[in-house]
């Protein structure tokens, strides 16, 4: 087996024209499979399968190996394994479809309880004003997505049960509670509402020209509310949901009804 990767090697030197440092990446890619493969008593390549390979990627990445490292290592032991086809050592490629793990997504940072009482703690009496905070207070109190707020109708939230229906991902709908701040603060918006109505348009909000409110203004609105209100942080709506996950999360202990209400 050594001596087939030193006939890649050679093929990559001679053949392919390709620099010293990039046989040397190649070289070391490919010993660290096979220090694998002895590990597990394989002494063929033949005997290498996509599941020998996903279980070595798995390895790496425990190990701490960035999604760049990994990506490369797939693609020299891919490009290992076609030169080996070619010469008829091999019958198949097994890492034809292995793909390198996704790279974790950085989570927001959570604002405190303390931080959301300060962006929410704003009753003046302007219409703009009103509707925000009951937007604001039901993004908390229900963990809406911010698609799922900006389509929500007026027949989808029932202040007397507490209940809203959302329909989110793939058109699925579930309900969820309605907070007690965020009642009060829909009872007040609801009566603006009913003036800004000027005709059928089911939206529960609405902008200032009297049509559905766009993502965009949402975003807007939530970090000028941030800035004004001195939060020191840019809240992002998405922000609003991991805090409702975070804190219900603190509070209960429930992963399983938080997922469920998510």
């Amino acid at each position: 087996m050594q001596a087939h990767i030193q006939q890649y090697i050679d093929y990559l030197k001679f053949e392919k024209n390709l620099s010293v440092h990039t046989q040397s990446n190649y070289q070391r890619d490919i010993n660290l499979l096979l220090e694998h493969l002895n590990e597990q008593g394989i002494d063929d390549w033949n005997k290498v399968d996509s599941y020998v390979i996903r279980e070595f990627i798995a390895l790496r990445n425990n190990k701490g190996a960035s999604s760049a490292s990994l990506s490369r290592l797939i693609s020299s032991l891919r490009s290992f394994f076609t030169y080996l086809q070619r010469q008829k050592k091999v019958k198949l490629n097994p890492v034809v479809g292995v793909k390198a793990p996704k790279k974790a997504k950085k989570l927001p940072r959570v604002p405190s309880i303390e931080q959301l009482d300060l962006l929410l703690d704003n009753n003046e009496n302007e219409e703009l004003i009103i509707r925000d905070k009951a937007m604001f207070e039901l993004f908390y109190s229900s963990g809406l997505r911010l698609s799922e707020l900006t389509n929500l109708d007026i027949m989808d939230v029932n202040l007397h049960s507490a209940l809203v229906r959302v329909t989110g991902k793939g058109n699925r709908q579930r309900e969820v509670p309605l907070g007690h701040q965020a009642i009060e603060a829909l009872k007040k918006w609801f009566d603006i509402r009913q003036t800004w109505l000027k005709d059928d348009c089911p939206a529960v909000f609405l902008s200032s020209r009297n049509k559905r409110i766009s993502q965009r203004t949402v975003e807007a609105r939530l970090a000028k509310w941030s800035q004004e209100m001195g939060i020191g942080q840019h809240l992002h709506p998405h922000v609003l949901r991991h805090a409702f996950a975070s804190h219900l999360l603190e509070s209960s202990g429930d992963l399983r009804a938080v997922q469920e209400l998510l």
